[in-house]
C-alpha cells in the first residue's frame, strides 16, 4: 500500500497525513474512525513505515528496508501496538499503563515513538482515563493513533484532544477487490458488495452457507423461469420456500433477482464490466437475446414493487407467487 493508493481510496485522511508529513507537522494524536475494512489499520502501518523508513523516497516508504520489514511484522521497538487481549472483552488499564511507561523512556533507535491503539472504543473506563492523562501532556516526538469503528463510544475529552480522520465506506469495486484479496471467490465477492458497502457485513455474507445457497437458488429459479411459469412456481414452492424464512431473507432473494435482471440490462447496453453474475455470462447473454430493454425494465419494476410489498408486511411467499407470474408476462 502507498500514499498514492490511499489518496484514491481515502482521500481526506491520506491528504491530511501526506500534507503533515511534507511539512513535518504531524499532530501528537489522531483518531482514525470509520467502518471495518476501510483501511484504518493499513494507513496506520503505512504512516509508521513512512516515519521509520531508512530509504524513503519523498513521503513514500520503500517497504524493503530493515525498519519497513520489522514494522510489517510488528517488531519495531519504537512502535507499540495495543489491542484487546484474546480472551478479554475490554482493553485493560494495565495495558495503557504499560504503554505510558514505555513512552516515558527515550526512543530506542529513532527520534520518534509511535503508539497505535486498535479498537480504542473497547478501552475500559480506567484505561480511557489513563490514556487521557497521557494525551493531555504528550511527550516530545511521540505520535498516537487511535483506531475505532465506534467513535461515539470514546470519551469526549479524548476526542477533543485528537485530530479526527474519518474513513468513508469502500466503493463497491474496492470492497469487491478487498474480499477477493481475502480469498473470497469473485462471484460471491461481486454479489455481496452489491448488497452492502460494509466490509464486515459483506464478509459475513460470503462466509455464510445460506447466502451461497441463496445465490444458487436464484440462478436455478431463473433457469426454470426461462422455460415456463409452472417450472418457476414449482421451484419456488419446493426450494425457495424452505430456504427463505423471514422478511429479511425474502428481501435478499428479491435483491439477488434484481441483480440478475440488471445484469441483462448491462449486457443490452454493452456494459459487461458491470455484470454481477460474472460466472453466468453466457446464460445471461442467451436470456438477454430474448428480451427487449423495455421488457427487462418492466421486470425490474415488478421486482421493486415486490420489495415494497414486503415492506408493507405482505407474506413473502405470496409476493413471490405474484412476481413469478408477472415475470412470465401472464399477469
Amino acid at each position: 500500500m502507498s500514499w498514492k493508493t490511499f489518496i484514491e481510496k481515502q482521500k481526506t485522511a491520506a491528504t491530511i497525513f501526506t500534507h503533515a508529513l511534507r511539512k513535518n507537522e504531524l499532530s501528537h494524536a489522531y483518531i482514525l474512525e470509520g467502518p471495518k475494512g476501510t483501511g484504518k489499520r493499513e494507513m496506520a502501518k503505512l504512516l509508521a513505515q513512512t516515519l521509520f523508513c531508512e530509504n524513503r523516497k519523498g513521503i513514500e516508504p520503500c517497504h524493503e528496508c530493515r525498519n519497513c520489514r520489522r514494522i510489517a511484522s510488528g517488531n519495531h521497538p519504537d512502535i507499540v501496538w495495543v489491542k484487546k487481549e484474546e480472551d478479554a472483552t475490554l482493553i485493560k488499564k494495565e495495558q495503557i499503563t504499560y504503554l505510558t511507561r514505555e513512552f516515558a523512556y527515550r526512543s530506542v533507535e529513532s527520534q520518534i515513538k509511535l503508539f497505535i491503539i486498535e479498537d480504542a472504543d473497547l478501552m475500559s473506563t480506567q484505561a480511557a482515563n489513563s490514556l487521557l492523562k497521557f494525551i493531555e501532556e504528550p511527550h516530545q516526538n511521540t505520535v498516537a493513533l487511535l483506531l475505532t469503528e465506534h467513535i461515539h463510544q470514546l470519551l469526549d475529552t479524548i476526542i477533543s484532544r485528537c485530530q479526527v480522520l474519518t474513513f468513508s465506506a469502500l466503493s463497491r469495486k474496492d470492497l469487491e477487490d478487498k474480499l477477493i484479496e481475502q480469498g473470497i471467490s469473485k462471484p460471491l465477492a461481486a454479489l455481496s458488495s452489491q448488497l452492502t458497502n460494509r466490509y464486515d457485513e459483506a464478509i459475513s455474507y460470503c462466509k455464510d452457507e445460506w447466502f451461497a445457497n441463496a445465490r444458487l437458488l436464484v440462478i436455478q429459479l431463473e433457469q426454470k423461469l426461462f422455460n415456463s411459469t409452472q417450472a418457476g412456481l414449482s421451484t419456488m414452492y419446493e426450494l425457495f420456500a424452505p430456504h427463505f424464512k423471514d422478511q429479511k431473507q425474502w428481501d435478499i432473494a428479491l435483491d439477488l433477482l434484481l441483480f440478475w435482471y440488471r445484469d441483462m440490462m448491462s449486457i443490452h447496453l454493452d456494459r459487461l464490466s458491470e455484470v454481477v453474475y460474472c460466472d453466468k455470462l453466457d446464460e445471461l447473454k442467451s436470456q438477454t437475446l430474448q428480451k427487449s430493454l423495455q421488457h427487462i425494465a418492466d421486470d425490474m419494476a415488478y421486482i421493486l414493487k415486490a420489495k415494497r410489498q414486503l415492506l408493507s408486511h405482505v407474506n413473502g411467499l405470496s409476493v413471490m407467487e405474484e412476481l413469478i407470474v408477472k415475470l412470465q408476462g401472464e399477469a
